[in-house]
C-alpha cells in the first residue's frame, strides 16, 4: 500500500512539473471552451437572417411593415436603396432583401375604402435560392409578418388558436451542449494520448524494466497511473465546470455523483485503450500518431461539437460501435436533462463493455520492456 501511494503521488508530481501537461490538459480545454462560449454562447441556437428593406413607397402604411420586420425575431434589420442592397446580398454580406414597392399604400387605402382585395405583389424578396436554409426560414418569416399584416387589415378574427406551453424549465443554449463535449475531448485526450505516450517513453528509457525488477507488482504499478490519473481529471473537470459555471452559467441539472461516476467510467475506458496503444507502439514516436488516428476520428463523430444525428446516417452505425459518443451523450445527459442512472443505462453499458474489453487486452499485452 506504501509503495502504492507513493507511486500515485509521484506520478501526480510529474503533472505538475510538466508545462505541457497544464497546457494541454488545463488550459487548452478552458481556453476552448471560452473560445467557442464567447462567439457562439447562449445565442448558438438562434438563427438570425441579415436583413436589407428597402422602402420605396414611403408611405406610413410601408413605415410600419418595415418597423414590423425591424421587430421580428430572427431578422437583423438594415435600411438601403434597392441597388445597395441587391449588392449586399450578392456578396453575401446580406442574407435578403425585403423591397416594400411604390404603390403598397396607395393598394391598402384603396382595399380600405372599396372593400376589394387584389393579388397585387407590393412587397418582392430577394434572396439565394441555392442556399436552402435562407431561402426556406427567410420566405417563412417575411411571409408571417406578411400574413399578419393581411390579417390585421381584413379584420380577422381566428375560430381556433394554439396554446404553447413551454416544458424545459431552463432554455438551454450552444455552451450547455459545448461544455459535456468539452470535458469528453478532455477525458479522452489525457488518457487515450497521454498513456500511450508516457508508458511507451517509459518502456524505451527502461524505467519499467527497472520496475519489473523491483518487488514492485504490475498491478500496483497500474493501480498507481489509474489513481494519478482519475484525480487530474477530476480536477481538470471541476476546474471546466466552475468555469463555465461563473462565465456562462451552466449548470448541472442532474446528479453530481452520476456526474462523477461517469466520468470516472470514461477515464477508465480511454486509460485502457491508451495502454493498448502503448503495447502496439514500439516507440514513442509511433505511440503518437497511433494514438491520433484513433481519437482525430472520434473528435468528429463523438457528438463533441455538433451532435450525433446531424451526421450522415451511414455513418451511425458505426458511431453507436465508439465510446466516445456514449460517454458524450452520458455527460450531457446528466447536465443538460438530469438523466437518471436508469436513463442511462444503454450509453454506459456500451461503455462497461469497452472498459472490460479493452482491459482484458491490455493486460494480456502489456509488457515492460522493449521487444
Amino acid at each position: 500500500m506504501k509503495a502504492y501511494w507513493r507511486l500515485t503521488l509521484a506520478q501526480l508530481l510529474l503533472f505538475i512539473r510538466n508545462k505541457n501537461t497544464i497546457i494541454w490538459s488545463l488550459l487548452l480545454p478552458v481556453f476552448m471552451m471560452l473560445a467557442l462560449g464567447t462567439f457562439l454562447g447562449n445565442g448558438g441556437n438562434q438563427f438570425t437572417l441579415q436583413t436589407v428593406v428597402v422602402d420605396e413607397d414611403q408611405t406610413p402604411v410601408s413605415r410600419e411593415l418595415a418597423d414590423a420586420f425591424q421587430g421580428t425575431e430572427g431578422l437583423a434589420v438594415t435600411a438601403a436603396d434597392r441597388k445597395s442592397g441587391l449588392e449586399q446580398v450578392r456578396s453575401g454580406e446580406a442574407d435578403m432583401m425585403v423591397v416594400l414597392k411604390k404603390g403598397l399604400g396607395e393598394e391598402v387605402e384603396r382595399f380600405q375604402s372599396s372593400g376589394e382585395a387584389r393579388a397585387v405583389e407590393q412587397i418582392a424578396l430577394y434572396l439565394d435560392g441555392s442556399n436552402p436554409t435562407v431561402s426556406e426560414v427567410g420566405t417563412s418569416v417575411i411571409a408571417q409578418v406578411v400574413d399578419e399584416r393581411n390579417k390585421e387589415l381584413v379584420g380577422f378574427r381566428p375560430v381556433v388558436s394554439t396554446e404553447q406551453v413551454d416544458v424545459q424549465a431552463r432554455p438551454l443554449g450552444y455552451i450547455d451542449f459545448l461544455v459535456p463535449g468539452i470535458l469528453s475531448l478532455m477525458i479522452m485526450s489525457n488518457n487515450l494520448n497521454g498513456v500511450a505516450a508516457t508508458i511507451a517513453s517509459w518502456r524505451e528509457r527502461g524505467i519499467l524494466r527497472r520496475m519489473q525488477g523491483t518487488p514492485l507488482k504490475s498491478s500496483t504499478f497500474i493501480a498507481g497511473q489509474i489513481t494519478a490519473r482519475v484525480l487530474l481529471n477530476g480536477l481538470q473537470a471541476v476546474t471546466v465546470l466552475l468555469v463555465a459555471y461563473f462565465l456562462f452559467d451552466v449548470q448541472v441539472n442532474g446528479s453530481w455523483v452520476l456526474l462523477l461516476a461517469v466520468l470516472l467510467l470514461g477515464t477508465l475506458t480511454f486509460m485502457s485503450i491508451g495502454f493498448i496503444i502503448a503495447s502496439l507502439a514500439k516507440n514513442p514516436e509511433s505511440a503518437a500518431p497511433i494514438a491520433g488516428l484513433v481519437t482525430f476520428p472520434m473528435i468528429f463523430v463523438g457528438g463533441i461539437f455538433f451532435p450525433i444525428r446531424d451526421l450522415p446516417g451511414l455513418l451511425q452505425p458505426l458511431i453507436q460501435l465508439i465510446p466516445i459518443g456514449h460517454l458524450t451523450d452520458s455527460l450531457r445527459g446528466v447536465m443538460n436533462d438530469g438523466a437518471t442512472l436508469a436513463q442511462l443505462s444503454m450509453p454506459l453499458s456500451i461503455l462497461a463493455a469497452w472498459l472490460f474489453v479493452s482491459f482484458t487486452v491490455a493486460a494480456a499485452t502489456f509488457r515492460w520492456d522493449v521487444k
